[in-house]
Protein backbone atom coordinates (compact mmCIF):
# COMPACT_ATOMS: atom_id res chain seq x y z
CA UNK A 1 0.00 0.00 0.00
CA UNK A 2 1.25 3.49 -0.81
CA UNK A 3 2.18 5.51 2.28
CA UNK A 4 3.58 9.03 2.24
CA UNK A 5 5.90 8.41 5.20
CA UNK A 6 7.79 5.82 3.15
CA UNK A 7 7.34 7.42 -0.26
CA UNK A 8 8.77 10.81 0.77
CA UNK A 9 12.22 9.22 1.19
CA UNK A 10 12.24 8.10 -2.44
CA UNK A 11 12.46 11.21 -4.61
CA UNK A 12 12.10 9.42 -7.95
CA UNK A 13 9.02 7.41 -6.95
CA UNK A 14 7.34 10.43 -5.36
CA UNK A 15 7.95 12.49 -8.49
CA UNK A 16 6.73 9.69 -10.76
CA UNK A 17 3.51 9.11 -8.81
CA UNK A 18 2.56 12.70 -7.93
CA UNK A 19 4.48 14.96 -10.32
CA UNK A 20 5.88 16.85 -7.29
CA UNK A 21 9.12 16.89 -5.36
CA UNK A 22 9.02 16.55 -1.57
CA UNK A 23 9.45 20.32 -1.15
CA UNK A 24 6.59 21.03 -3.56
CA UNK A 25 4.41 18.38 -1.91
CA UNK A 26 4.93 19.90 1.53
CA UNK A 27 4.16 23.41 0.26
CA UNK A 28 0.93 22.16 -1.30
CA UNK A 29 0.11 20.18 1.84
CA UNK A 30 0.05 23.34 3.95
CA UNK A 31 -2.66 24.86 1.76
CA UNK A 32 -4.48 21.53 1.38
CA UNK A 33 -4.65 20.85 5.13
CA UNK A 34 -5.88 24.40 5.82
CA UNK A 35 -8.72 24.03 3.29
CA UNK A 36 -9.57 20.56 4.59
CA UNK A 37 -9.75 21.83 8.17
CA UNK A 38 -12.10 24.59 7.06
CA UNK A 39 -14.37 22.24 5.13
CA UNK A 40 -14.48 19.54 7.83
CA UNK A 41 -14.33 21.36 11.14
CA UNK A 42 -14.23 19.89 14.63
CA UNK A 43 -18.02 20.14 15.09
CA UNK A 44 -19.06 18.56 11.77
CA UNK A 45 -18.70 15.16 10.16
CA UNK A 46 -17.40 14.60 6.63
CA UNK A 47 -21.02 14.52 5.46
CA UNK A 48 -21.57 18.00 6.91
CA UNK A 49 -23.75 16.87 9.82
CA UNK A 50 -23.17 17.81 13.46
CA UNK A 51 -21.00 15.43 15.47
CA UNK A 52 -22.56 13.17 18.12
CA UNK A 53 -19.19 12.08 19.50
CA UNK A 54 -15.70 13.48 19.75
CA UNK A 55 -13.67 13.76 16.57
CA UNK A 56 -11.42 10.73 16.06
CA UNK A 57 -13.87 8.22 17.49
CA UNK A 58 -15.08 5.16 15.60
CA UNK A 59 -13.35 3.11 12.93
CA UNK A 60 -10.05 4.47 11.63
CA UNK A 61 -9.99 5.12 7.89
CA UNK A 62 -7.34 4.10 5.37
CA UNK A 63 -6.48 7.78 4.74
CA UNK A 64 -5.91 8.87 8.35
CA UNK A 65 -3.71 11.93 7.72
CA UNK A 66 -3.98 14.89 5.40
CA UNK A 67 -0.65 13.87 3.83
CA UNK A 68 -2.20 10.53 2.89
CA UNK A 69 -5.33 12.24 1.56
CA UNK A 70 -3.23 14.59 -0.57
CA UNK A 71 -1.13 11.68 -1.85
CA UNK A 72 -4.33 9.84 -2.81
CA UNK A 73 -5.59 12.89 -4.72
CA UNK A 74 -2.31 13.51 -6.56
CA UNK A 75 -1.79 9.87 -7.56
CA UNK A 76 -5.29 9.85 -9.05
CA UNK A 77 -4.67 13.10 -10.93
CA UNK A 78 -1.19 12.14 -12.15
CA UNK A 79 -1.72 8.50 -13.18
CA UNK A 80 -5.54 8.44 -13.67
CA UNK A 81 -5.95 4.73 -12.78
CA UNK A 82 -9.21 2.81 -12.62
CA UNK A 83 -10.91 3.36 -9.27
CA UNK A 84 -10.51 -0.34 -8.51
CA UNK A 85 -6.75 -0.04 -9.04
CA UNK A 86 -6.60 3.17 -6.97
CA UNK A 87 -8.45 1.40 -4.18
CA UNK A 88 -5.94 -1.47 -4.23
CA UNK A 89 -3.06 1.02 -3.95
CA UNK A 90 -4.56 2.61 -0.83
CA UNK A 91 -6.41 -0.33 0.76
CA UNK A 92 -9.89 0.87 -0.20
CA UNK A 93 -12.88 -0.65 -1.94
CA UNK A 94 -13.85 0.79 -5.33
CA UNK A 95 -16.94 2.51 -3.89
CA UNK A 96 -14.96 4.11 -1.05
CA UNK A 97 -12.23 5.22 -3.45
CA UNK A 98 -14.93 6.91 -5.54
CA UNK A 99 -16.30 8.63 -2.42
CA UNK A 100 -12.87 9.99 -1.49
CA UNK A 101 -12.27 11.23 -5.04
CA UNK A 102 -15.50 13.21 -4.97
CA UNK A 103 -14.64 14.63 -1.55
CA UNK A 104 -10.96 15.49 -2.00
CA UNK A 105 -10.64 16.83 -5.56
CA UNK A 106 -12.57 20.07 -4.83
CA UNK A 107 -10.31 20.63 -1.82
CA UNK A 108 -7.19 20.05 -3.94
CA UNK A 109 -8.48 22.50 -6.56
CA UNK A 110 -9.14 25.15 -3.92
CA UNK A 111 -5.68 24.64 -2.39
CA UNK A 112 -4.02 25.06 -5.79
CA UNK A 113 -6.08 28.21 -6.40
CA UNK A 114 -4.95 29.71 -3.09
CA UNK A 115 -1.32 29.04 -4.06
CA UNK A 116 -1.94 30.81 -7.38
CA UNK A 117 -0.80 27.90 -9.56
CA UNK A 118 -4.03 26.98 -11.31
CA UNK A 119 -3.90 27.65 -15.08
CA UNK A 120 -6.19 30.29 -16.51
CA UNK A 121 -9.41 29.05 -18.17
CA UNK A 122 -10.37 32.50 -19.53
CA UNK A 123 -8.64 33.22 -22.88
CA UNK A 124 -9.27 36.98 -22.69
CA UNK A 125 -7.57 37.23 -19.28
CA UNK A 126 -4.48 35.14 -20.06
CA UNK A 127 -2.31 38.07 -21.23
CA UNK A 128 -2.94 40.08 -18.07
CA UNK A 129 -2.27 37.07 -15.88
CA UNK A 130 1.08 36.42 -17.57
CA UNK A 131 2.10 40.08 -17.25
CA UNK A 132 1.37 40.01 -13.53
CA UNK A 133 3.67 36.99 -13.13
CA UNK A 134 6.43 38.47 -15.28
CA UNK A 135 6.68 35.26 -17.34
CA UNK A 136 6.03 36.49 -20.85
CA UNK A 137 9.18 35.45 -22.71
CA UNK A 138 8.63 32.16 -24.55
CA UNK A 139 5.44 30.10 -24.55
CA UNK A 140 4.59 26.71 -26.07
CA UNK A 141 1.09 25.83 -27.28
CA UNK A 142 0.06 22.23 -27.86
CA UNK A 143 -2.94 19.92 -27.79
CA UNK A 144 -3.29 17.04 -25.32
CA UNK A 145 -5.38 13.88 -25.71
CA UNK A 146 -6.72 12.05 -22.66
CA UNK A 147 -8.07 8.54 -23.18
CA UNK A 148 -11.64 7.89 -22.11
CA UNK A 149 -14.09 5.01 -22.08
CA UNK A 150 -15.72 4.42 -25.46
CA UNK A 151 -19.22 5.96 -25.46
CA UNK A 152 -22.12 3.60 -26.11
CA UNK A 153 -23.86 6.10 -28.37
CA UNK A 154 -22.58 5.72 -31.96
CA UNK A 155 -22.65 9.46 -32.67
CA UNK A 156 -20.58 10.15 -29.56
CA UNK A 157 -18.23 7.31 -30.49
CA UNK A 158 -17.46 8.96 -33.80
CA UNK A 159 -17.05 12.37 -32.19
CA UNK A 160 -14.62 11.18 -29.52
CA UNK A 161 -12.59 8.87 -31.76
CA UNK A 162 -9.17 10.39 -32.45
CA UNK A 163 -7.77 9.10 -35.74
CA UNK A 164 -4.30 10.26 -34.77
CA UNK A 165 -4.28 8.49 -31.41
CA UNK A 166 -6.39 5.52 -32.63
CA UNK A 167 -8.51 5.66 -29.49
CA UNK A 168 -11.45 7.51 -27.92
CA UNK A 169 -10.33 10.60 -26.09
CA UNK A 170 -11.04 14.06 -24.75
CA UNK A 171 -8.88 16.96 -25.84
CA UNK A 172 -7.54 20.19 -24.34
CA UNK A 173 -5.11 22.83 -25.55
CA UNK A 174 -2.47 24.03 -23.11
CA UNK A 175 -0.05 26.96 -23.14
CA UNK A 176 3.16 26.29 -21.20
CA UNK A 177 5.98 28.61 -20.18
CA UNK A 178 9.10 27.31 -21.93
CA UNK A 179 11.41 28.26 -19.04
CA UNK A 180 9.43 27.38 -15.90
CA UNK A 181 7.40 24.51 -17.48
CA UNK A 182 4.31 25.94 -15.76
CA UNK A 183 0.94 25.48 -17.52
CA UNK A 184 -0.42 29.01 -17.83
CA UNK A 185 -3.57 28.32 -19.84
CA UNK A 186 -5.88 25.32 -20.10
CA UNK A 187 -8.70 25.31 -22.64
CA UNK A 188 -12.14 23.86 -22.11
CA UNK A 189 -12.50 20.12 -22.83
CA UNK A 190 -13.47 19.02 -26.34
CA UNK A 191 -14.13 15.69 -28.05
CA UNK A 192 -11.00 13.94 -29.35
CA UNK A 193 -11.94 14.28 -33.03
CA UNK A 194 -11.76 18.10 -32.94
CA UNK A 195 -8.56 19.54 -34.39
CA UNK A 196 -6.19 21.68 -32.31
CA UNK A 197 -6.53 24.60 -34.75
CA UNK A 198 -10.31 24.61 -34.38
CA UNK A 199 -10.00 24.77 -30.59
CA UNK A 200 -7.65 27.78 -30.60
CA UNK A 201 -9.92 29.50 -33.12
CA UNK A 202 -12.90 28.84 -30.84
CA UNK A 203 -11.00 30.18 -27.82
CA UNK A 204 -9.13 33.30 -29.02
CA UNK A 205 -6.30 33.42 -26.47
CA UNK A 206 -4.87 36.89 -25.73
CA UNK A 207 -1.07 36.89 -25.38
CA UNK A 208 1.28 39.60 -24.13
CA UNK A 209 2.61 41.45 -27.23
CA UNK A 210 6.25 40.48 -26.58
CA UNK A 211 5.51 36.74 -26.57
CA UNK A 212 7.54 34.27 -28.64
CA UNK A 213 5.13 31.42 -29.34
CA UNK A 214 6.28 27.91 -30.26
CA UNK A 215 3.73 25.63 -31.95
CA UNK A 216 3.59 22.37 -33.88
CA UNK A 217 1.85 21.39 -37.12
CA UNK A 218 -1.41 20.88 -35.22
CA UNK A 219 -1.62 24.69 -35.00
CA UNK A 220 -0.46 25.37 -38.55
CA UNK A 221 -2.05 28.58 -39.78
CA UNK A 222 -2.54 29.87 -36.24
CA UNK A 223 -0.96 33.32 -36.14
CA UNK A 224 -2.07 35.29 -33.07
CA UNK A 225 -0.89 38.82 -32.33
CA UNK A 226 2.47 38.06 -30.74
CA UNK A 227 6.04 39.20 -31.33
CA UNK A 228 7.02 36.02 -33.18
CA UNK A 229 5.85 32.44 -33.83
CA UNK A 230 8.02 29.38 -34.45
CA UNK A 231 6.92 26.12 -36.07
CA UNK A 232 9.37 23.26 -36.74
CA UNK A 233 9.69 22.01 -40.29
CA UNK A 234 9.86 18.34 -41.10
CA UNK A 235 13.23 17.49 -42.62
CA UNK A 236 13.30 15.70 -45.94
CA UNK A 237 14.17 12.04 -45.98
CA UNK A 238 17.73 11.37 -47.04
CA UNK A 239 18.07 9.62 -50.37
CA UNK A 240 20.68 6.88 -50.39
Amino acid sequence: MLEYERLKRDRRRLLALTGLTRKEFEALHQAFSAVYATEYSEDKTAAGRGRKRQRGGGRKGQLPTTEQKLLFSLVYQKTYPLQTVLGELFGLSQSRANRWIQRLLPILKQALAELGVLPSRMPAEFAEQERSRGETAALIIDGTDRRRQRPKNQAKQALHYSGKQKTHSDKNVVVVNAKTKRVGYLSQTYAGKIHDKKIVDTEPICYPPDTILYKDTGSQGYEPQVHQTHQPKKSRAKVR
